[in-house]
């Protein structure tokens, strides 16, 4: 069991149970007995980041300068998905993710993404000092902030949005109506969010946001996620 310090912040405590898990497509995880919830699917970490952020948000943009806001920055696996994809496919990408309770290097190294997932430096990119950017080759920044989503204070500034708190009975202040507000002003118009989540209060919640939210097929093991736009 990887044993964290305990964090001092107010609101949501993450977990200092965390136990690391091999998923499905051979990929490691970070799971709470505790609270019955892991940082991604066992159906497969890799597998999931890749049909639900890559696929289904990067790749479906046909834009090839984005800025992206990461929600909940977790282990890093979508940010280094999304490096290695700007290396691939010569997009360009300014990514800032909020991530108010980060993990520790040794927690990272534990995880072992960068093996997983060839191409970037995560360990690297993630022990940054958090408000720095730091360039990732061929035009693409990265940046993280020690801030939660409801301190985010922005206007039209992101074409797409990574959703990936944890699960709603989890964390349930990270998707009420004033969040989701909040990421909707912070979204350009034409922008879209991508999540994991599914939920029919979810959806709900985004619309009477103004977002425009829909069930899509979801990765290995899931049957949907949401996919939502900002319209124009």
């Amino acid at each position: 069991m990887i044993q964290l310090a305990p964090d001092r912040s107010p609101g949501f405590q993450p977990p200092s149970d965390l136990v690391k898990v091999v998923t499905a497509d051979g990929s490691f995880t970070l799971r709470s007995p505790a609270l019955d919830e892991q940082y991604h699917s066992l159906h497969g970490a890799v597998a999931e980041s890749m049909h639900v952020y890559i696929r289904n948000g990067l790749l479906s943009m046909g834009k090839r300068k984005l800025d992206v806001l990461e929600v909940g920055l977790g282990t890093g696996l979508n940010a280094l998905l999304t490096m290695r994809e700007c290396r691939k496919s010569q997009l360009h990408v300014d990514y800032l993710a909020l991530e108010p309770h980060p993990l520790p290097a040794s927690v990272l190294a534990a995880v072992d993404h960068a093996s997983a997932v060839a191409g970037a430096d995560l360990p690297e990119l993630i022990n940054l000092p958090d408000g720095e950017w730091t360039a990732c080759g061929r035009g693409s920044r990265f940046r993280w902030e020690r801030k939660s989503v409801q301190e985010l204070d922005a206007e039209h500034a992101f074409d797409l949005v990574y959703y990936d708190a944890f699960a709603p009975a989890v964390q349930p202040d990270m998707w009420t109506l004033a969040v989701f507000q909040r990421v909707f002003h912070a979204m350009r118009p034409g922008a879209r969010l991508v999540t994991y989540c599914a939920k029919g209060a979810v959806r709900r919640t985004m619309l009477q946001a103004g977002l425009e939210a829909v069930r899509v097929p979801g990765p290995p093991g899931k049957y949907h996620m949401l996919k939502a736009t900002r319209p124009r």
